[in-house]
């Protein structure tokens, strides 16, 4: 497990924005972006970070293709769930810091048709669940959904990704 005193300081530095009652969806995006050794060694990137909607994107690189040429199957998954975990970052911003674990329990993907080219996944999270998350002072534990459209270059709608989650907050 990468150590979480650098994660923290980062944190804690993008929440204090909320004083001012904004987001510094700047910097979490970046935090987001930097954060999962895996997604920076495949080269996943959040390009976009918003309250509940982030975009990830995978680059147009031979080693993310499969043996036909197309986007990998695996490589699209990831650009899906990054850009859900993004999602999820940028709506519960302001209670980040209390943020225990956030995990991908189960997961449906319909696969539309072969991908080329760069892929971009528009990841949101259910925004009930949000509410929740930030009414809340306890601890607690939350179900979530997120839902994902990839697309490619062309910017043709290419997989469908339903995504559901756990999440463990403490309390503030």
């Amino acid at each position: 497990m990468p150590p979480k005193s650098k994660f923290s300081a980062e944190i804690l530095q993008a929440q204090a924005a909320f004083a001012g009652g904004a987001a510094d969806y700047e910097r979490i995006r970046l935090m987001v972006d930097s954060v999962v050794p895996f997604n920076n060694h495949v080269g996943v990137r959040v390009t976009e970070l918003a309250h509940a909607r982030a975009v990830a994107e995978v680059a147009d690189r031979p080693e993310m293709r499969n043996h036909l040429g197309t986007v990998h199957a695996g490589a699209m998954f990831l650009a899906a769930e990054v850009a859900c975990a993004g999602a999820f970052s940028g709506a519960v911003a302001r209670r980040f810091a209390q943020v225990q674990s956030f995990v991908l329990r189960e997961s449906k993907v319909s696969f539309l048709r072969p991908a080329s080219g760069r892929i971009r996944a528009i990841g949101t999270v259910d925004e009930a669940v949000v509410e929740s998350i930030l009414a809340g002072t306890g601890d607690s534990r939350h179900e979530m959904t997120g839902k994902a459209l990839l697309h490619d270059d062309q910017d043709t709608l290419v997989g469908k990704v339903d995504l559901d989650y756990v999440c463990w907050m403490k309390g503030a």
